[in-house]
């Protein structure tokens, strides 16, 4: 006769599938309209749980919509991980994370709605893309792929161009994102120190093929 799970373990995968649903209204919310005052009653009825499990899980909304935003972040940086795994250029990995995100705008709409509303705040987050960019400057300045610079403040520079690519990627729907998104990924290129002609090769790359979400 088969030995029944511990309770506690079923306990455990109920509590996380709550909470879940309860990051997944949160990034819902997040995605259509970024207004964070709604009721917790509303977001508990969106996650389609008990008002009192709301406190289960979160203290308070904005723990709540702090969790959502990191999750989205860190999202997006597995899925650049998982289409970057091969590339060990640290100028390519900053141009396709560029052009990446343009894409993504099409391919994961809610997800980059999330960012283009509230990344601003998580620039320099100690998980997400602001780690993984850190890592990509910090090897391409030891490698002399990029100018010697503070790589924090590259970071910065890097993270405000791609928050602003992402808000007009879609502010203005007509534009060609991928002309737009590899412009910028070049303009960058040639901050960070690459010579003109070498940054126009490299934001012209073949990128990988991203699936809907």
């Amino acid at each position: 006769m088969p030995t029944a799970a511990p309770s506690g373990n079923r306990n455990e995968r109920r509590r996380a599938v709550t909470r879940r649903a309860l990051i997944r209204a949160a990034r819902q919310i997040l995605a259509e309209t970024g207004d964070t005052s709604v009721s917790i009653q509303l977001i508990a009825e969106r996650a389609d749980v008990g008002f009192g499990s709301f406190y289960n899980h979160f203290s308070s909304k904005t723990e709540l919509f702090d969790a959502a935003v990191a999750d989205v972040l860190e999202e997006l940086g597995r899925t650049f991980d998982e289409h970057l795994s091969e590339v060990d250029d640290p100028a390519e990995l900053v141009s396709a994370g560029f052009r990446l995100s343009a894409r993504m705008a099409d391919s994961h709409p809610e997800l980059m709605q999330i960012v283009r509303h509230r990344a601003l705040g998580y620039l320099h987050a100690g998980q997400g893309l602001a780690p993984r960019a850190l890592r990509d400057l910090k090897r391409g300045i030891a490698q002399g792929r990029f100018a010697p610079a503070d790589p924090v403040i590259a970071l910065s520079s890097l993270g405000g161009a791609l928050l602003a690519l992402i808000e007009l990627r879609f502010a203005r729907p007509d534009l060609d994102g991928d002309k737009a998104a590899t412009d910028m990924a070049e303009m960058m290129l040639r901050m960070l120190g690459l010579p003109r002609d070498e940054a126009a090769e490299v934001a012209r790359r073949p990128l990988p093929r991203l699936d809907p979400a």
